[in-house]
């Protein structure tokens, strides 16, 4: 199992029954270091999942004071690959560590970090 971090829309439940076709069991935690702003989403088949035409983006600020709060989930190496299909253009996945320690991947802006 691999850890995936949603701050955002991947923690609504349309949207995971929708992207990996079941609910995702995570644990609340926080990524030190980084902020967010909001990004327009395009996008038909995201717009329509999420509801939302505005996402939040991550952007690595390196300072220890800005934290975004999210859910670490558990997921497969296929839902990774799911979720990167789920994410448009404008984000890249990366890894790095949690405030709990753990790693897991998150999506930042493609001009970030």
């Amino acid at each position: 199992m691999a850890y995936l971090f949603s701050y955002g829309t991947l923690q609504k439940e349309q949207v995971q029954l929708e992207t990996f076709g079941r609910l995702l069991e995570g644990e609340k935690d926080t990524l030190s270091g980084y902020k967010f702003h909001m990004l327009e989403i395009t996008d038909p088949e995201v717009l329509r999942k999420s509801g939302q035409k505005y996402h939040p983006v991550l952007e690595f600020s390196g300072n220890d004071n800005d934290q975004v709060e999210g859910v670490l989930f558990e997921v497969t190496e296929t839902e990774i690959l799911q979720a990167d299909e789920y994410e448009v253009d404008d984000y890249k996945r990366i890894e790095t560590v949690f405030k709990s320690g753990r790693k897991g991947f998150i999506y930042v802006g493609k001009c970030s970090g």
